[in-house]
């Protein structure tokens, strides 16, 4: 498979540009929802700021604006669970020797690399946590460096709490704008969304505009490139972030994949344990982070290898 190129070394923005968005049709499809979507961000904001505005003020203080800063998912109670704060099993990568690791990058056959040379990376709370100090104290934990071990030369990452495809809560950009800046400013590559929690409630409390129509938003951004989509998932048994709605997600996902030869689905949902979430049964412990971004960038070495790609639509 060809390489992925894209921007200049080592990029990260913060979604500005473009006023790119949904069509008339869509418009007024969210203005149908739209009581609904406000409840939603001002639960958002009152329930999780806390955890997105400490975690991501963290981030962009050391990280040079790699996080969004605006707002966060909020949660509905969730069921009294203890979520034990066990050590981390994700190790940082041992150091490779620069000419060796060079060589097989030039093969572009090294098992547990990824065709992407450039990488972008939008995502929702459930991101900002994989690129913040406050959480990952260690940088070779962080999405960025598990993204270089795999072989990504440039990454940009856009995380945003209370992010979505569609709505957009005070001060933010949404998914769709963020990619559609980026395309404009000239990026080229895959692209991982991870995407999707946020916009499963705001259907479920009411928006027109349906799951599939979110998914083929996003895909349009990226304008047939590689896209692999981190699906979802949660502890909560009821509510608009319920389990069974992010199964809704995911199984609109699967559809979805039907229809673009380039998209591939990592099945983030099959490998969560309890243990790695808060209480609030979305957000993830430090050690729930350091594995989520482990994970991530070694679903894309298996979405789009080095030395091929993979014919099955799930990365599990």
């Amino acid at each position: 498979m060809r390489s992925r190129t894209g921007l200049g070394s080592e990029s990260s923005a913060s979604g500005t540009g473009s006023s790119g968005g949904l069509g008339g049709k869509h418009r007024i499809a969210i203005a149908a929802g739209v009581a609904a979507i406000l409840i939603v961000s001002m639960v958002c904001a009152a329930l999780a700021g806390a955890f997105s505005s400490a975690t991501a003020a963290a981030a962009s203080k050391a990280s040079g604006h790699d996080v969004g800063t605006h707002g966060g998912v909020a949660a509905a109670p969730r069921r009294a669970t203890s979520a034990p704060g066990r050590k981390s099993t994700v190790k940082a990568p041992a150091a490779k020797a620069p000419a060796a690791k060079a060589a097989a990058l030039d093969a572009g056959t090294q098992a547990g690399l990824t065709s992407c040379r450039s990488v972008a990376h939008i995502g929702d709370s459930t991101s900002v946590g994989m690129v913040s100090p406050e959480s990952l104290p260690n940088p070779a934990q962080r999405l960025r460096a598990q993204y270089r071990d795999v072989g990504v030369q440039h990454a940009l990452i856009d995380a945003s709490g209370g992010r979505s495809i569609v709505e957009e809560m005070p001060g933010q950009i949404n998914g769709y704008r963020v990619a559609t800046a980026w395309f404009q400013q000239g990026f080229r590559g895959c692209w991982v969304f991870a995407l999707g929690t946020n916009d499963t409630a705001n259907v479920a409390v009411g928006s027109n505009v349906g799951l599939t129509a979110r998914i083929q938003e996003m895909m349009s951004a990226a304008h047939g490139e590689p896209v692999m989509w981190v699906n979802t998932q949660t502890d909560l048994t009821s509510g608009p972030w319920s389990e069974a709605n992010m199964q809704s997600w995911n199984n609109a996902l699967v559809a979805a994949c039907k229809s673009y030869p380039d998209m591939r689905i990592f099945n983030w949902a099959a490998m969560v344990q309890p243990q790695w979430h808060l209480d609030d049964g979305i957000h993830y412990t430090s050690q729930g982070y350091a594995i989520r971004a482990h994970a991530i960038a070694r679903a894309l070495a298996r979405a789009f290898p080095a030395d091929g790609q993979s014919s099955q639509c799930v990365v599990n």
